[in-house]
């Protein structure tokens, strides 16, 4: 990907993103608790008996994911005993990361699609793979893919465009 190489030893996030996403999200139980508030769970109980997970992993992880950000913990008015998690916005914006992980691990891992599918309501038929795009939306691959420092960036319109390798006749 290029000679310019992101820096491998920020482990605490000073010039990469990564580090700070995975200390927030980054075991799976956090994910299993994703995957179920996308799927409409709120509550405590709901979460444990769902996930059949231990009640202080359970615990340990909701405070995490609410301390982020990714959710919000309300106290129910009606019953104060009763704690509701939802989903943020910011917690949200994890559905692309959520669905890929999915995706990969259909294609690599169970080696077919799960079910239920994730469908696109206007149709109903199933969502399209989650790939990485060029800022006009074009699908880019591996090999298309090159860091650049961010002060090297010009201006959509002023940008150096790469001519692809003329093909021998």
């Amino acid at each position: 990907m290029g000679k310019l190489r992101e820096p491998l030893n920020d482990i605490y996030g000073a010039n990469c993103a990564l580090p700070l996403a995975l200390e927030a999200m980054g075991e799976r139980w956090s994910f299993m608790i994703l995957r179920a508030a996308f799927n409409g769970v709120h509550h405590f109980e709901e979460f444990q008996q769902e996930l059949a997970i231990a009640r202080n992993i359970l615990s340990n992880r909701l405070s995490k994911l609410v301390d982020h950000g990714i959710m919000a913990r309300e106290v129910m008015a009606e019953d104060r005993r009763k704690v509701r998690y939802e989903l943020t916005q910011k917690g949200i914006e994890l559905l692309p990361a959520m669905i890929a992980l999915r995706q990969w691990g259909e294609k690599w891992g169970a080696g077919v699609p799960s079910t239920p599918v994730l469908v696109d309501t206007s149709d109903e038929q199933p969502i399209g793979p989650v790939t990485i795009t060029a800022h006009d939306g074009r699908p880019l691959g591996y090999g298309e893919l090159v860091w650049k420092h961010r002060s090297e960036l010009q201006p959509i319109g002023q940008a150096r465009v790469r001519m692809a390798p003329v093909a021998a006749e």
